[in-house]
């Protein structure tokens, strides 16, 4: 279902001219208000009068996460204090945390674009919507919430973890769609099943899975273990939360409401804008926010864009769901390892669970690659030389898909510890 039909199947052009004029708003807005726009638009000798139309975006600057932490905590305001109405910021783990500041209109904005994303997965006024993302400063609960308002659904805000209250309440009050990071919704099957809980005889027939990168292949274990339709949605808190892309019922590729949040791909080394369908680092200005409005943001995610048309009659550009990050980037004897590469090929072997870590070290000037994956309890009850031509097959295939040797651990089932946000895959050790 097309929330928007008017926005969402926008011809090209008039799209073209839309994020134009939006654009020329936004930074006569950001170089009146915010001094430290203003500073590097000088830096550029860039005026607002020189945006004449989107295009001219590629002469604007970059915004970092480091910039934006630098002028926490309201650096970035575009509006007067007394008109912000709600802040949310990053988790702030890897040091000052990102805000972000909404007025009035921004949350209407942001109760829209995921109104847009929920009907994506034909949720409607009839459904019961468990939202299992953080209320509070993160923006998944909220974000979730304010959509599921605007469509008129009925809200559970049970917000992450109590994992046996989840199950009871989605139960108890029929709920029909799930919102969670998708590491969480597997772990909510475990231990449903744990639970005797029979899934395909629940309600629940759609599930809004983001906050962190995750496979085909992890989709096809949710879509069988929750018996769901598991839909990919894509946000960040320095652009507005979750509701900046999201796939349809097609499940091919994310659309970006890129009317209201402008994609590039760049070279994340050159800052080179690159053509479609390459990939390289995913960059958003926001085009109608008035809070706190970013332009140019790098996002640091790996993916690529396209504009072939997709069967749901929706005209916006479409994102690839997220490949990797430059930051979650590890190299390892030269050679770039995503995690996501590795899940994709675990996920094709059988007896083993989507739950795996990559342990990296340095010994002497050679790096070494440990893959630990649970097995699942069948191949656990077997004799160790069946364990050890596991994890032999299994090293084939990395190697194959990788180019580089590694070590595969098979460990115990539910060994490896469980979160209920973000899944933690890498551990570094090599201090480098």
């Amino acid at each position: 279902m097309i929330w928007d039909k008017k926005s969402e199947t926008m011809p090209l052009e008039d799209l073209k001219k839309l994020q134009g004029k939006r654009l020329q708003k936004t930074v006569e807005r950001i170089y009146t208000n915010v001094p430290f726009y203003k500073s590097k638009l000088d830096e550029c000798g860039i005026k607002p009068s020189d945006i004449k139309e989107i295009s001219d975006i590629k002469n604007l600057p970059f915004t970092t996460k480091d910039e934006m932490r630098e002028v926490y905590p309201y650096g970035l305001l575009a509006s007067k204090q007394e008109d912000i109405v709600e802040i949310h910021t990053s988790s702030g783990t890897t040091g000052k945390p990102v805000v972000g500041a909404y007025t009035q209109n921004d949350i209407d904005l942001w109760s829209e674009v995921m109104a847009r994303t929920l009907s994506m997965g034909d949720v409607t006024s009839k459904d019961v919507i468990q939202n299992g993302y953080g209320y509070g400063l993160f923006t998944g609960g909220l974000g979730a919430h304010y959509g599921a308002r605007r469509i008129g659904a009925m809200v559970i805000p049970i917000s992450v973890g109590n994992t046996k209250r989840q199950l009871s309440v989605m139960r108890d009050f029929g709920a029909t769609a799930l919102t969670c990071t998708p590491s969480y919704s597997l772990y909510l099957a475990e231990a449903g099943k744990d639970e005797g809980v029979d899934f395909s005889k629940l309600p629940l027939r759609v599930g809004f899975f983001g906050a962190e990168p995750w496979s085909e292949n992890m989709r096809a274990e949710i879509q069988e273990k929750l018996n769901v339709k598991a839909i990919d949605i894509f946000g960040l808190t320095e652009i507005i939360g979750p509701g900046v892309a999201s796939e349809c019922e097609c499940q091919d590729l994310l659309h970006v409401f890129e009317d209201h949040f402008y994609p590039e791909i760049i070279d994340p080394s050159t800052g080179e804008i690159l053509p479609e369908g390459q990939k390289g680092e995913l960059v958003f200005t926001t085009i109608s926010r008035e809070g706190s409005p970013v332009l140019r943001y790098r996002t640091r995610d790996i993916t690529y864009l396209t504009r072939e048309p997709c069967a749901c009659g929706r005209t916006s550009v479409r994102m690839h769901r997220i490949l990797g990050r430059t930051d979650d980037m590890l190299i390892i004897r030269g050679v770039n390892i995503f995690p996501s590469q590795v899940e994709h090929v675990l996920l094709q072997v059988d007896g083993v669970e989507p739950h795996y870590q990559l342990i990296v070290e340095r010994r002497g000037s050679m790096d070494l690659l440990e893959v630990q994956v649970e097995m699942t309890e069948t191949i656990f009850s077997d004799e160790l030389k069946v364990i050890e031509l596991k994890e032999k097959e299994i090293e084939h295939q990395l190697r194959d898909s990788l180019l580089i040797s590694s070590k595969v651990k098979l460990v115990e089932p539910r060994s490896i510890e469980r979160s209920e946000g973000k899944a933690k895959r890498i551990i570094d050790k090599r201090n480098i």
